[in-house]
């Protein structure tokens, strides 16, 4: 049994070999490509929590940055793609694992669209500004609220200064890809009057918008459309 067990592994290795070599790469779970109007859209999906260097229990949904930057690296240099959707649904998770992800989006050169589905809460907040334009629905939630550590806790003046340039770097980026300034998101870091044991801020759809986090109120349809003009725009600059 332990013969044959190990003959089936290595005959699938090996097909997946021969399908790697030949250009057929296997189907991705937290991806898809999508033909719309002769364009080939990369539909990614941020879910669950993203997943830092500690590995989360199986047990809950996860988003692994070590699956997700290699894949926006292929789809960046892949020539058949001309866009890529982010689908977010998400509650937060490892602030430099989210940051990192964030900031390969925010570099990549090809059109980049952003759909906050549900939540986008936490790192979360970084992950749906970072794209070229940004989008949320009515009913989805954002919460903005300053970084969390687990662990031991060092009382020391270097502790609050970690936790400080930490946060920092969070606004900085959100600042820096949304229309919000510095002091209105540290203003939504610091409420005390809309969580009961916690401080930060839920933004819903449209108050999201308002805010300046978010461009605009949408759906599928006019996160598509917008990538649509994205694409559109980039081939008469080509031409």
């Amino acid at each position: 049994m332990f013969l044959k067990e190990n003959l089936e592994n290595n005959t699938n290795d090996s097909s997946a070999a021969e399908n790697n070599e030949n250009g057929n790469k296997p189907e991705d779970c937290d991806s898809v490509v999508v033909k719309t109007d002769g364009m080939a859209i990369r539909c990614v999906a941020i879910i669950g929590q993203v997943e830092g260097h500690s590995i989360l229990p199986d047990t809950q949904k996860t988003t692994k940055y070590e699956h997700l930057l290699p894949l926006l690296v292929d789809v960046e240099e892949d020539d058949r793609v001309e866009g890529i959707l982010f689908l977010l649904n998400t509650v937060g998770g490892d602030v430099e694992a989210g940051l990192a992800i964030a900031e390969l989006i925010a570099s990549m050169k090809k059109p980049t669209v952003s759909l906050v589905l549900g939540g986008g809460h936490s790192i979360g907040v970084p992950l749906a500004v970072s794209a070229k334009r940004s989008f949320i629905v009515p009913s989805a939630t954002m919460t903005v609220h300053p970084v969390r550590i687990s662990g031991t806790l060092i009382g020391a003046p270097q502790t609050y200064r970690y936790f400080s340039r930490m946060q920092n770097r969070i606004t900085d980026f959100v600042v820096a890809h949304s229309k919000v300034t510095a002091e209105q998101f540290n203003g939504m870091l610091m409420r005390t009057e809309e969580m009961a044991t916690d401080v930060g801020s839920i933004l819903e759809g449209r108050e999201a918008v308002d805010a300046g986090l978010i461009d605009q109120v949408g759906g599928l349809s006019e996160a598509i459309a917008a990538l649509k003009e994205q694409v559109a725009s980039c081939k008469r600059e080509a031409e």
